[in-house]
């Protein structure tokens, strides 16, 4: 398992196509960020705080618990995980749960372990898990993409909670960020152990058939020059930008490669031969099989993938709802704490995991 990867090693060709590439990717799976409990009302981003074994990119909270565990999912994947944990909790009882997935390319430090934290603070048992493939968890070859195993993850988590001491299995949730919110969603329409969902999420159009062609033509081409042993080919971030960038992949690099967001094991490189796998991925299609358990779709008022979600809503049954937030993008709810609508995702967990 590697720690870290050197971006700078991703050809310039790469780098080139990347801003279309995930442009694309991202149509085709579902992308958004849930959002869930309240850090401040007034600070506007939760920066990076190494202190010793703390190696999140937001500031660790007194009044919360944290570990590190580990377990398997359903393939024999090991998965890396942060447990979190209300100190003041009544330990006679058991509690309501959380699982919590990352962003695609990121990884349990940054957003999704921020939510976590901040769910724990409010109440809940919370677990922020590496996907498959990603971070520390295991699966080789590293950074790569798939959807059915990042789908496998989330109800593996499902399993971890569920044989807590402290844990009622009867009342565990899930939150998915950014493309976790399809893995969640059609983890949910299969997994009805899952009692409730809170999701920014999405689905997309499907891209012309010459344009579908063509990136499912170049990706398998690559794969007879890997086979072969040559060099893998990654999609990631650029390392710099400029004026002639592409407004989406800034908002990403904003995060992603400055200190408001950046982490060493969060290249966001994802090797080029994962994108078929996603061509078939429609987290939509079934979602109105998740009824009668709620789903809560949240989305920011200016977010490139605010369709994402208004087409889950559209095809989703009740209850359901969807939360715009005024004035956010896409990125803002990674870490904006004064934009994440914590309070309205306390409130629907509270609601429906009592």
């Amino acid at each position: 398992m590697h720690d870290q990867f050197d971006t700078h090693d991703i050809s310039p060709e790469t780098e080139i196509g990347v801003n279309r590439a995930r442009r694309d990717l991202l149509k085709l799976t579902a992308v958004g960020i849930a959002t869930t409990g309240a850090l401040s009302a007034t600070s506007s981003a939760a920066f990076a705080q190494y202190n010793g074994s703390w190696d999140k990119t937001f500031p660790q909270n007194d009044r919360v618990d944290h570990r590190k565990v580990s377990y398997s999912n359903r393939l024999g994947i090991l998965l890396v995980a942060d447990l979190y944990v209300p100190k003041d909790l009544d330990r006679s009882k058991r509690h309501p749960a959380l699982v919590i997935g990352h962003p695609f390319g990121g990884v349990k430090e940054q957003t999704s372990g921020l939510y976590a934290q901040t769910m724990a603070e409010r109440g809940f048992i919370t677990l922020a898990h590496d996907a498959s493939y990603n971070g520390e968890s295991g699966g080789q070859p590293h950074f790569i993409s798939s959807p059915d195993i990042f789908v496998e993850d989330f109800s593996a988590g499902v399993d971890f909670l569920g044989t807590h001491e402290l844990v009622d299995r009867s009342r565990i949730g899930v939150i998915g960020v950014c493309a976790s919110g399809g893995f969640a969603l059609a983890a949910a329409q299969i997994d009805p152990r899952m009692k409730g969902g809170a999701k920014y999420a999405g689905g997309g159009e499907p891209l012309s058939a010459e344009a579908r062609l063509g990136a499912l033509t170049a990706a398998n081409e690559q794969r007879w020059v890997e086979f072969a042993g040559g060099e893998t080919r990654y999609g990631a971030l650029p390392q710099t930008v400029d004026d002639r960038t592409d407004p989406i992949v800034r908002e990403f690099f904003d995060y992603y490669r400055t200190p408001r967001g950046a982490h060493p094991r969060s290249t966001t490189a994802i090797s080029v031969t994962s994108d078929p796998a996603y061509f078939h991925f429609r987290p939509f299609d079934q979602v109105a099989a998740i009824s009668p358990r709620p789903i809560l779709l949240v989305a920011g008022e200016n977010a490139h993938s605010l369709f994402f979600s208004e087409q889950a809503f559209a095809k989703a049954a009740d209850p359901k709802e969807l939360h715009i937030v005024p004035g956010a993008g896409h990125v803002d709810l990674y870490d904006r704490v004064n934009l994440i609508p914590f309070n309205k995702l306390t409130l629907f967990f509270s609601e429906h995991l009592a």
